[in-house]
């Protein structure tokens, strides 16, 4: 029971945080909604964990519904890892691009003579 408080505790501070981002602007509103169901979903398995584990045993899970959400956590940031690399990858080869066009504009201007 106090390693549930002490987590819901750390929720409600992380969800306080994200309302103060958010009224700073620096947070969009796609971001905020995001973190707040991702929160508020945290917060919502840490409320029902015995249900999980309930359900998880129903499933035919030989883990508990804990366990089941760490996997799940895990396989979710891996693929938002993956999603991140792409978006990087794409970002490095935009840059190329604009630095290659304005170096070619460059030598295609003629110079300033005084």
């Amino acid at each position: 029971m106090l390693q549930q408080l002490i987590a819901l505790i750390i929720i409600l501070f992380f969800v306080l945080r994200l309302f103060v981002l958010k009224k700073r602007g620096k947070v969009s509103a796609n971001e905020f909604i995001f973190w707040l169901v991702f929160w508020l979903i945290a917060a919502s398995g840490i409320i029902f964990v015995k249900d999980l584990d309930a359900l998880a045993a129903r499933l035919g899970f030989s883990a508990s519904g804990i366990q089941i959400i760490l996997y799940a956590a895990v396989a979710v940031l891996f693929y938002m890892n993956f999603r991140l690399r792409l978006k990087v990858e794409k970002m490095d080869k935009d840059i190329t691009q604009l630095v290659r066009d304005s170096a070619l504009n460059k030598n295609c201007q003629p110079e300033d003579k005084k």
